[in-house]
């Protein structure tokens, strides 16, 4: 007597690529739907090439074809080459400083220090992380980051996503609510005709609420993780892992001392380098491959020990920065085909006709719906600020307010849109699958939600 036994496939989540790739494939078949439109462009007093309110007039249309979906994605890797670029030379860089061993010595003298108090650590780090994100508009910055939260979280008892949640949520929670970000206020309010950072006071408080809640919601989880590792919705994920949480503290050699100091020094030299100088990625890349031979001799390795500890950590990169060119890739569909302007215009449409009581709560939509279009936040400003300004004061909001529409609508979609590419190549650096990343955050985003939607209300109502 025989028996046939079928087995099911386990279900598996689909990997970054297929998810973006998809996205793409969407955003092309858009373009078959939605007519080609554009406005025209002018230089304003501040040399913000901006959009012309007034000015959209439909165009011919250029649907994406079969041949220019797959097209695209080589075009946004060419688009997207800086940031690319940018990720493998730092991981090749942190790549040197991981084989020295100084990082987890390091992890293991904290972990017995902080032992019973980790939890401390998460609000000391998101707090200084949204300081940063609120006044200098960190973002990109904080990609490298990752690769020290993620092993440090494990060690600790919490898990990859805490580690990822401390550093993401925790700048871009300050960098969707800033108070004086030169890249969304600062810009915004000078294409809306007002003075830099006018309004702070009311910014700040709101500021303050919206972090403290956003700090509150990761310790919370963090929490649960530490007292059921079991809980985590990366449990069996960070069981594979090499990190060591069982592991005696290690004691730091004089070597890895000097190694972490020039670690310190390298992060001091970042934050300097980008206020005063006005440092991007190309200056902060450099600052790493210096940082890395800098390791590499105090380590005592030879030449080609850095260089093939360089090329290891650069292939730990490879996934999450080809992520950023997929993300690159599904901006350039919308780009090519001429669907922004069309889709700005009439969803701007939309509000107009909104009364005045929604009208502050329709520019803030509006704005969350253009962010997962044009992810840069000054590219957003410079592309509906022309348009809202005008239309507030027509419709009875004040220009203040529709900054504030404008910044946390342009914010808080930063950490969950896979149009974002530092979202994306973080994820993949933390080994976190978009999927999972979106069932963990997507309570937190409905509540950031909400409260922006409070504090534009608040401000139209009570305040602007």
């Amino acid at each position: 007597m025989s028996t046939n036994t079928s087995t099911k496939k386990k279900y598996e989540f689909p990997h970054s690529f297929i998810i973006l790739f998809g996205l793409m494939a969407i955003a092309a078949i858009t373009t078959y739907f939605i007519p080609a439109g554009q406005y025209d462009r002018v230089e304003d007093e501040a040399g913000h090439t901006v959009v012309a309110d007034g000015t959209y007039q439909t165009i011919e249309s250029s649907p994406t074809g079969f041949m220019q979906l797959f097209e695209s994605l080589h075009l946004g890797m060419v688009d997207a080459a800086g940031i690319i670029f940018f990720i493998f030379i730092v991981g090749g860089a942190f790549g040197i400083l991981s084989a020295t061993k100084s990082i987890e010595a390091a992890f293991g003298s904290l972990t017995q220090k902080l032992s019973g108090k980790e939890i401390f650590l998460i609000p000391v780090i998101m707090l200084f992380l949204a300081i940063c994100g609120a006044t200098w508009g960190m973002a990109e910055e904080v990609i490298p980051f990752i690769l020290i939260a993620v092993p440090l979280a494990i060690r600790m008892g919490f898990d990859s996503l805490t580690g990822t949640a401390m550093i993401l949520v925790g700048v871009y929670a300050g960098f969707g609510s800033a108070f004086m970000n030169p890249f969304t206020v600062g810009v915004a309010q000078g294409i809306a005709g007002l003075p830099t950072f006018s309004g702070m006071g009311v910014r700040f408080v709101f500021w303050l609420i919206f972090t403290a809640v956003t700090i509150a919601y990761v310790m919370l989880y963090a929490r649960k993780v530490k007292k059921d590792p079991t809980r985590s919705l990366m449990y069996k994920e960070d069981k594979k892992r090499n990190v060591d949480v069982d592991d005696a503290a290690e004691t730091l050699s004089k070597r890895q001392v000097a190694i972490l100091v020039v670690l310190a020094l390298t992060l001091v030299g970042l934050a300097l380098g980008v206020i005063i100088q006005g440092w991007y990625i190309t200056e902060i890349a450099a600052l790493f491959v210096i940082m890395g031979v800098a390791v590499g001799i105090i380590a005592g390795f030879r030449m080609n020990e850095i260089a093939n500890a360089f090329v290891k950590g650069l292939e730990e990169m490879v996934q999450g920065a080809l992520i950023v060119g997929f993300a690159y890739g599904i901006l350039r569909i919308l780009e090519d085909s001429n669907t922004i302007d069309t889709i700005l215009y009439h969803v701007s449409g939309v509000v107009a006709d909104l009364p005045t009581a929604f009208a502050a709560i329709g520019m803030f939509v509006v704005q969350s719906i253009l962010n997962f279009v044009v992810p840069s936040g000054s590219g957003q400003a410079a592309i509906s600020m022309p348009i809202m300004a005008p239309l507030g004061d027509l419709i009875g909001v004040s220009r203040q307010t529709a900054v504030l529409a404008f910044q946390y609508g342009d914010g808080i979609s930063n950490v969950f849109t896979p149009t974002a590419g530092v979202l994306m190549a973080s994820l993949a650096l933390a080994k976190i699958p978009w999927i999972k990343w979106m069932k963990w955050i997507l309570p937190l985003i409905l509540i950031q939600y909400v409260l922006g939607a409070i504090f534009v209300t608040i401000a139209h109502l009570f305040i602007w």
